[in-house]
């Protein structure tokens, strides 16, 4: 088969060994597979895949069809159309992926947008409602909205009910996101917005303090990004005068049970919200997995809205 494959700190199409299902694997003929920053990171020598996986396969996310399936399998079938977050290896021709941890891909949605969807809303469904306790009615302020996650975050919130103020460093995306339902501003209009109960951080360091400034009593920063830097000073009075929460997250290092366990949380509340279509996959930009190395420096530019996403040549 053939795999995007990770070389000197850059990337190629190769000619490597196909995996081979064990115990729940499926194996899946991939269709899609989004791009996230950890791949990027990945190839740059600072992020290595947990143990288990090729260090020299990037990949987080994968949509497919079922070819073949280990011993264990029991949920998923030959055919059957999945989607799903793996350890590493998803930007590939065959790739693996636990018959725990999928997810059945729509009949209505788009297989070749598919893979887009895993990381972006589970990693914003598990920040939102498991790590940060959004309910109805409660303001959201989502900085760097106009990544994926930041995407999925501000429509998984609109339909919980909630409150959602969106921020973005570029103007040209604020049509769109207001589209959504969101109140858009620039970072530096953050002050004076508040206040809000829960605050989900993709940027970094750089907003941290007017997080703070803006949070409610008992309010809730969850950080899933530092881009922006992962250092900054911390007066503990604010976090005790305002009995608030900062805590971090990130799916990729847990275990095959606890990502089973959001796989689960996922087909129940926000894979119908998919099928319905109350929210979608917001593709930017796709390449074929031939052209590896112009989707990896079309990610590096700034403007982005959505995912970038690799597709099979035999792309519906």
């Amino acid at each position: 088969m053939k795999a995007v494959v990770i070389s000197d700190n850059n990337v190629e199409l190769k000619e490597v060994e196909a995996p081979i299902p064990f115990g729940d694997d499926l194996l899946v003929e991939v269709k899609s597979a989004g791009m996230n920053a950890a791949d990027l990171l990945q190839v740059k020598g600072f992020y290595p895949p947990p143990p288990g996986y090729r260090e020299d396969i990037p990949g987080l996310e994968l949509a497919g069809t079922v070819v073949e399936v280990g011993p264990r399998a029991k949920r998923f079938r030959v055919g059957d159309r999945v989607m799903g977050i793996v350890g590493g290896a998803a930007q590939a021709e065959l790739a693996l992926i636990s018959d725990a941890v999928a997810m059945r891909v729509p009949e209505n949605i788009d297989i070749g947008l598919a893979g887009g969807f895993p990381e972006a809303f589970t990693t914003a469904y598990d920040a939102l409602f498991l790590q940060g306790a959004l309910t109805i009615g409660e303001r959201l302020c989502v900085h760097g909205a106009a990544g994926g996650v930041g995407l999925a975050a501000i429509q998984l919130a609109v339909n919980a009910g909630a409150r959602v103020t969106a921020t973005s460093r570029t103007t040209q995306h604020k049509e769109e996101l207001e589209s959504l339902g969101a109140k858009v501003l620039h970072p530096d209009e953050m002050l004076g917005s508040g206040p809000y109960d829960v605050v989900l951080e993709l940027v970094g360091a750089a907003n941290m303090d007017a997080n703070l400034k803006e949070l409610a009593q008992g309010g809730r920063i969850v950080v899933i990004g530092v881009g922006a830097g992962s250092r900054f000073e911390l007066d503990l009075r604010s976090v005790m005068a305002k009995r608030c929460r900062i805590m971090g997250s990130t799916l990729r290092a847990r275990s095959t049970e606890e990502k089973a366990y959001l796989a689960a949380k996922m087909e129940n509340q926000v894979i119908p919200l998919l099928e319905s279509e109350a929210i979608r996959i917001h593709e930017f930009m796709s390449f074929p997995f031939s052209q590896a190395k112009e989707a990896y420096e079309a990610f590096t530019r700034s403007g982005k809205l959505g995912k970038l996403i690799f597709f099979s040549s035999s792309r519906p």
